[in-house]
Formats: C-alpha cells, structure tokens, sequence
C-alpha cells in the first residue's frame, strides 16, 4: 500500500489556485523532498495530507481519507512546522510529561535521548530558550514519536549548521527504517540531497517532477563544453543552459550519456541545479 496517493488534488484560495489537479504517489520506506518555490503548492498539499484544509480531488493517507478519517489518521502521522510553538510558561520537563500523556507512541526514553545532544535542561522554562532551543526541544518531543509517516516543513528553520547536520544524521539513523515515510519540504535542498530517496518538484500547483533519486542519476546529465562543440552540444535540444568559469554547462533529460562523453566532462546535476533548470521562467 501506497503511503500517499493523490489524483487531481486541487485547492483554490478566494479565486487563486494553490493546487492545480496534482497528481502523485508516496511509497512507504521513502524520504521524499517535496521542493518548489515560495507560492507553488507545497504547504497547501502538506495541510492536505494532515487533514487541515478541505480539497477537491482524491487524497489518501496511509489507507485514509484526511477529510473523514483525521483523528485516527492523527495516530500515525506527525508533523514539525516551520515555526515551533511552545506555550512560554512551560518547562522542559512539563512539556516531555504532556506529550508523554497525550500521546501513545510516545517514547520518553527517545526524546530523552535527543535532548542530551543539547544544552537544554529539565527545569528551563520556553520562555528562557532561544528560538534555536525552542526548535531543538521540538524536534525531540515530535520525533521521539514512533509515526509511520512524518512530515517536516523547514524543521530546521533557525538552527546553526551544525546542529541541522546532527538533526538530519539523527532523522536517519535513530528514526527512520523501512517502515516510515518521511515527507520534507525545505529550502536548503543542497542539505538534504544525501538523504532522499524520491524528488517531488511543484511549480505553479502542479507535479514538475516526480522521480527517484536513482532515476534523476540516469535521466539527467550535465557537460561542461567547450565552445568548438557548443553548437553540436545545443543540436541535442538541453533542458538548460548556464556559464561556469568562462565555460558552458548544458543540462540534458534523456540523452544517453554515452553520446554526450564526446561533448565536454558530464556528471549528474545536483538537486539545486536541477531544481532551478526545471523552475526556469516561474520567477519572471
């Protein structure tokens, strides 16, 4: 069973259409990055997927309808937004007892754990944290959570670099196993490259592209050519074009790397390059 399937998932705000008959699928075990710019449909699909918004189309969520099934749905699913809201006047220790009382796959051994990577202290109120404490203290109680899906919007907003290294290398080895589904969207694409599995692309509310990692390695070749074989290089129709260092970098879907090896140094494109190739033009 599909952890997350949509068919013509469409949501309009007073006129403006936010998605725009998407369709795709979530397979269970997958990390998933759903990228698109600001405006494309990324937070409308994930408050579809959570149950927070009404849509049009067919939406189901680890076998559930969002619209009718929420509260069981809620069971299984956990969320981590971009802002994390903690009651000021609470301690550490009060919040850890809460979700260990409201919630029934909470572990407190795990968040425990998380927390010991930090500087947080039991008696702390929120109210003394900074806002990156706030967030680690966050992402420990959701993620001490044994969800089968887990959706994270930015959840690494306000975080030096080195705990956002250490919360993306906790994600993978002390939560993730084959039978969770994790669902990201973020705009530091470049620092969670290594752990997808599968690439979302939304653009103007609709699926730009959907393949896995392994798929983006065998369509997608960028070579570096030099100026005697841009023009045969251009013949071969590139999805895009840019300047590195006096040199030009084309960027080509489905052309067998073999023929392009003649063309200049080829090698898969990163996420980030690939995203602003196929985003081209959205931003005019």
């Amino acid at each position: 069973m599909s952890a997350i399937r949509a068919r013509n998932l469409s949501k309009s705000y007073q006129g403006t259409v936010a998605l725009d008959s998407a369709d795709f699928t979530i397979e269970a075990g997958r990390i998933v990055g759903l990228i698109g710019p600001n405006g494309a449909g990324k937070t409308t699909a994930l408050k579809a997927i959570l149950g927070l918004i009404p849509f049009e189309g067919e939406l189901s969520v680890l076998g559930k309808d969002p619209r009718t099934e929420r509260d069981s749905l809620m069971n299984d699913i956990c969320f981590i937004a971009d802002v994390a809201i903690l009651p000021r006047w609470i301690r550490v220790s009060q919040a850890i007892d809460f979700v260990e009382g409201v919630h029934p796959r909470f572990s407190r051994e795990r968040c425990e754990r998380f927390l010991a990577n930090t500087k947080l202290k039991p008696t702390q109120r929120v109210k003394e944290l900074s806002k990156g404490m706030i967030v680690q203290l966050h992402l420990a109680l959701v993620m001490a959570i044994d969800a089968k899906v887990l959706v994270l919007d930015e959840p690494t907003l306000g975080l030096d670099i080195l705990y956002r290294k250490q919360f993306y290398q906790s994600l993978l080895n002390d939560y993730f196993d084959e039978e969770k589904t994790i669902l990201i969207t973020t705009h530091q694409v470049e620092e969670v490259e290594h752990i997808l599995s599968d690439l979302l692309f939304v653009r103007a509310g609709k699926i730009a592209l959907a393949a896995s990692m392994d798929e983006v390695a065998e369509r997608f070749t960028e070579v570096m050519v030099a100026p005697a074989q841009l023009e045969a290089a251009r013949a071969l129709k590139p999805l895009d074009e840019r300047s590195v260092f006096g040199k030009t970098v084309l960027l080509f879907d489905g052309v067998d790397r073999s023929n392009l090896a003649a063309l200049g140094e080829t090698r898969t494109p990163n996420v980030a390059d690939l995203f602003v190739a196929t985003m081209k033009g959205t931003y005019a």
